[in-house]
């Protein structure tokens, strides 16, 4: 199972150290990826604003990362089960002349890093066409710190976080510190932010259909590194988790695309990529405990209710410009909570033990472990990211004023036009 410490790293562990690194490569590449993905739904007066929120994501998570952030989510605990200690400059990881680099334990850092950044990035289809870059940037910083990195030691840390450590709650690659997490964080921030001008059932189109397709094709490319990674090592759990990556999603987009069919009349090339993300979303924490058989089904289920969950925002009147509760949260709740009744037990590790689903173990001890992890990370982000953006919302302020968003984003706050074509 995924090792919690750079110490559990040895030397001789250089294949594993270089999957690591590769898939942390590849990760990385899904943060382009979710600014495609996002970039090409939104207005085209829109674009270079919605695809700035990511790459700003990486910015400034990355800086706060080795900074600090590190530390906080693997340091040796300062609040025993809850957070780490600060790892000023991954110290601890650079030998003591500072010329002896440790490869695992910085692999590892490498590796967690991009979870971090893209786990921002996800919130920022929430508040897509009405947030200003800077008052972005602010919450960025400041939710990373306070909510990922803790969340990230909670979920993440196999020798002291509380989830696996206490409850042994499986989330394998981050079913909840991502994408709950991420979810969460959105629905707030789209309740302080408000809704756009004229926010209603298909108010506004897609602009680039391709480039939404390019940006989930990225993000299903990386997502084997994401998950099969998250093993740190070369092996048959990797293995595992690689097949569930291809099986969950591919099922996700047959079940969205029904929905659509039965719903709208016509499926859409917009509805297959969000029911590959929605796949992706579901496997993440479960994606090294499901047969295979399992993770079609589970692909199945959450790409249908996902597809029904994205209209709830209208029923329930909350502007989720880009959908990333209906899938993140939904998908990151129904994947955790998967685990609970369908979770086989045979697999070697710190991560099963203990473990026993209702499927393969006949109790409901497991299901009840999954839900409070998935429930105490939801509740946790919603609160604390309600709190971030409503201060800067009062103070710096966070949404654009209403003719900027007419205007267009772009040009308001970017001086960019996505597509500046020249007239004779």
């Amino acid at each position: 199972m995924l090792l919690h410490t750079a110490a559990d790293y040895a030397p001789a562990g250089t294949v594993n150290s270089l999957w690591l690194l590769v898939a942390a490569a590849l990760v990385l590449l899904m943060t382009p990826g979710v600014a495609f993905f996002y970039g090409g739904m939104v207005r085209a007066k829109s674009v270079i604003s919605m695809m700035m929120m990511s790459f700003g994501a990486m910015a400034i998570v990355g800086v706060l990362w080795v900074f600090y952030g590190y530390g906080l989510a693997f340091g040796k605990p300062i609040i025993p089960h809850f957070l780490g200690a600060p790892d000023w400059f991954l110290s601890s990881l650079m030998g003591k002349d500072g010329m002896t680099p440790d490869l695992g334990g910085l692999a590892f850092a490498g590796f967690q890093a991009t979870f971090a950044i893209i786990t921002v990035a996800l919130i920022s289809g929430a508040i897509a066409d009405r947030a200003k870059f800077g008052a972005w940037m602010v919450f960025a910083g400041i939710w990373v710190t306070v909510v990922y990195f803790p969340v990230a030691y909670w979920v993440f840390n196999l020798a002291d976080g509380w989830a696996p450590a206490v409850l042994h709650v499986n989330d394998f690659a981050g079913g909840t510190a991502v994408h709950i997490n991420a979810g969460a964080a959105g629905l707030a921030l789209a309740l302080v932010l408000g809704k756009r001008v004229g926010f209603q059932k298909g108010m506004s189109k897609p602009h680039n259909v391709p480039l939404t397709l390019l940006g989930a094709a990225l993000l299903w490319f990386g997502w084997f590194g994401f998950n099969a990674g998250s093993e740190a090592a070369v092996d048959g759990v990797a293995a595992l988790a690689w097949i569930n990556t291809l099986a969950a999603p591919a099922a996700a987009t047959i079940g969205w695309l029904i929905v659509e069919k039965l719903k709208d009349g016509k499926p859409t090339s917009i509805g297959a990529a969000s029911g590959a993300v929605t796949g992706l979303v579901a496997i993440t924490p479960a994606c090294n405990i499901l047969t295979p058989g399992f993770a079609i089904l589970l692909g199945l289920v959450a790409g249908a209710v996902c597809a029904i969950a994205i209209d709830l925002k209208f029923k329930l009147g909350f502007d989720d410009s880009l959908d990333v509760v209906g899938i993140h949260l939904i998908g990151g709740l129904i994947g955790t909570l998967w685990i609970g009744v369908f979770g086989f037990t045979h697999i070697d590790g710190d991560a099963t033990k203990g473990f026993s689903s209702l499927l393969y173990g006949g109790s409901f001890l497991q299901l009840g472990a999954q839900a409070v992890g998935a429930f105490g990370v939801m509740i946790y982000s919603f609160v604390l990211a309600w709190i971030i953006g409503t201060v800067i919302q009062r103070t710096m302020g966070f949404r654009i004023k209403n003719e900027d968003e007419l205007a267009g984003v772009d040009t308001v706050v970017h001086g960019e036009e996505g597509y500046a074509l020249e007239t004779v």
